[in-house]
């Protein structure tokens, strides 16, 4: 009887030491906030909170109303009528907007023989036949408007009628891609107004007015070769709006633009940042952005010059290890906003807009994370091959002991011009790396935002150059401390993040033992004839590869091609791919194995076929990442 009593508390002891740091089921326990908005009245915040049912492969979701004060949060059926502010209602309340997708173009074997009911065929003229996950079939999203007077009701009118474009901006558009002028007389509304090829080598989006009288549409943004949206009003009725500079450059200084006087200003042409997102100050005095700044998203105020000869002013407000990730509004001197950092998921905080200081006020998760050991955090500073100082994230396992050796992992970014920030993912979860017991070490590396735009732009056109010999410098200084275990490195990384995976397993000079791409670019010429957004290819591989005199290019095709690298590859590698993936399709993949396999590596393809860019089905995305840490277990650990 006494030794079953102590198997039985050795096993209930195991079990709590099992749970006393993260693990991919308890990752998926999470709740994940989604704020919906602040009251009309300035004193609650709505917002959702989901929760994941792996074994059903479901979700649900819950609606909370909070006290802009804290306390308890309330939940509710629904969002009580007229307490969010509703942006498809016009200001004067007459009109009303939606937005749902309307056949424009004949594409598929019915549109052009109705009598063949069965067939299942496209026929495409021309390019963009294929976006992100979906193939085109002749829907296009379009504005409509319609009375609110059910009695006057004249009909709806589709604000785009018969035109081939999307609004909202296709894949991730939404509502921020249209709105309402304050005198509820125009439309103002975001279309990339080309079609085929056109369409697929360009970044040309414009903001347009539709006159409700008139019925007549003007473009606003005539002659700005970029992208330009985000479009919003000032308290007092001044269009504001994020624009890019120049066609086909999609990572391109994102500036605040105002029309005042129908003068176009860029408020942030002197500044050597690129902003992510905006919303004005309550008294219409300021315009508070974030942006990111050393390997951190964080709010900056601008405050508006009274002249088109002055410059904005512009200064960081808040500073920290963290991630400001979205706006909510704002109430007196208080703004609410959600925030990430590598160790906690998105939570809802508010900020003193005198002082910067942040409060956080939704506490969803804090019941799991109160439970776990947490990982610490540092930011170190790397000296690269050329001189410059690079911020690295090195992510330790919770009960770091320097006196200890741990594997280690170099992670390498994707984008390519995506910051290695505080964020939480829900996948390439540091905390759960570190929980498995490696050490992360996360480079932002040439060709990331947050450090000026000149190290942003320096990865265009050099993908197999600087940044590569960035994550070697970052790797090689890391592992010059004790604690880390040369003999046992991986090197993981998805999407350009994947490029460089299979990139560095031919120049590595054996530092890793092991290698994880997920949807990675293995071949930049099958790269640039399959891929969608060919506008990216064209920046950022400088080119066509047919184009023989254009050096740059024949450098990423010849050069900075892995293709060209395999004959170097002597480590493990996994390699996962996503069937519905057209940004990096999918023989991008089934190359990388198929060489990794007539090689001779051990190698082993993970393929989700019905998955695109990303993970998003959930119990797919737990056998992610049990395969990526079964994988690690047998290469590195």
């Amino acid at each position: 009887m006494k030794i079953r009593l102590i198997l039985l508390l050795s096993l209930i002891t195991f079990g709590l030491q099992a749970q006393d740091r993260m693990s991919p089921e308890l990752l998926w326990q999470l709740g994940r906030v989604n704020p919906m908005g602040l009251s009309t009245d300035g004193q609650s915040i709505f917002y959702s909170v989901s929760h994941y049912n792996v074994p059903e492969n479901s979700r649900s979701s819950k609606i909370y109303q909070l006290s802009i004060k804290g306390g308890e949060a309330k939940e509710i059926s629904e969002v009580p009528a007229g307490q969010l502010p509703d942006r498809n209602l016009s200001p004067d309340k007459q009109y009303q907007l939606s937005a749902r997708e309307v056949k424009v173009k004949k594409v598929t074997g019915q549109d052009f023989y109705p009598d063949m009911k069965e067939s299942n065929v496209y026929i495409y003229d021309n390019l963009n036949q294929r976006h992100w996950d979906t193939w085109e079939d002749g829907m296009y999203g379009h504005i409509f408007v319609n009375r609110t007077d059910v009695e006057t009701v004249d009909g709806e009118i589709d604000i785009m009628a018969g035109e081939p474009f999307d609004c909202p901006q296709m894949p991730f558009g939404g509502e921020e891609d249209y709105c309402w002028s304050p005198d509820s007389k125009l439309i103002i509304y975001v279309a990339k107004k080309k079609y085929g090829t056109e369409y697929a080598t360009s970044t040309n989006t414009d903001i347009y007015a539709y006159n409700i009288a008139t019925r007549r549409t003007a473009n606003l943004t005539e002659g700005m070769p970029g992208y330009d949206m985000a479009p919003a009003f000032s308290p007092d009725g001044m269009l504001t709006w994020l624009s890019m500079s120049r066609d086909g450059y999609e990572a391109d200084k994102n500036d605040i633009y105002i029309l005042r006087d129908n003068n176009k200003i860029n408020l942030t042409k002197d500044w050597d940042g690129t902003v992510s997102s905006f919303i004005w100050s309550k008294d219409g005095k300021k315009i508070y952005f974030t942006a990111p700044t050393q390997g951190t998203d964080q709010i900056f105020e601008l405050s508006l010059p009274k002249s088109d000869k002055e410059k904005a002013v512009i200064k960081q407000l808040t500073k920290g290890q963290f991630n400001i990730t979205s706006f909510i509004g704002q109430t007196g001197m208080t703004m609410f906003v959600t925030r990430t950092d590598m160790n906690h998921a998105n939570e809802i905080y508010s900020v003193d807009l005198a002082s910067g200081a942040l409060n956080q006020i939704t506490h969803v998760n804090d019941a799991i994370y109160n439970k776990i050991k947490l990982s610490k955090v540092e930011k170190r500073m790397v000296k690269t091959s050329d001189g410059k100082e690079m911020l690295t994230w090195v992510i330790y396992p919770p009960d770091f002991d320097p006196k200890k050796k741990y594997p280690t992992l170099l992670y390498c970014q994707g984008g390519p011009q995506s910051q290695v920030s505080q964020f939480y993912s829900f996948r390439w979860n540091f905390q759960l790396m570190a929980a498995q017991g490696y050490i992360i070490v996360a480079p932002n590396r040439r060709g990331l935002p947050g450090f000026g735009v000149e190290w942003n732009e320096a990865i265009s056109g050099d993908w197999g150059g600087q940044c590569m010999r960035d994550y070697l410098s970052a790797i090689d200084d890391v592992s010059k401390e004790a604690y880390v275990d040369k003999d046992r490195r991986g090197c993981i990384g998805a999407s350009f993040g994947g490029y460089s995976v299979f990139y560095l397993a031919g120049i590595h000079e054996n530092r890793f033992k092991s290698f994880i791409s997920h949807d990675g670019v293995f071949n930049t010429r099958s790269m640039y004839g399959t891929t969608e957004e060919l506008f990216f290819s064209n920046w950022d591989f400088a080119g066509p590869y047919w184009d023989k005199k254009n050096v740059k290019a024949q450098k990423t095709y010849n050069e900075f091609n892995p293709i060209n690298m395999v004959e170097k590859w002597n480590t493990p590698m996994l390699i996962i791919q996503g069937g519905k993936d057209y940004r990096v399709p999918i023989g991008q993949g089934l190359e990388a194995f198929q060489a990794a396999q007539l090689r001779g590596i051990k190698s082993k393809l993970l393929f989700f076929p019905e998955e695109n860019h990303w993970i998003l089905q959930m119990q797919n995305a737990i056998i992610w990442q049990k395969e990526f840490y079964k994988w690690l277990e047998e290469t590195v650990k």
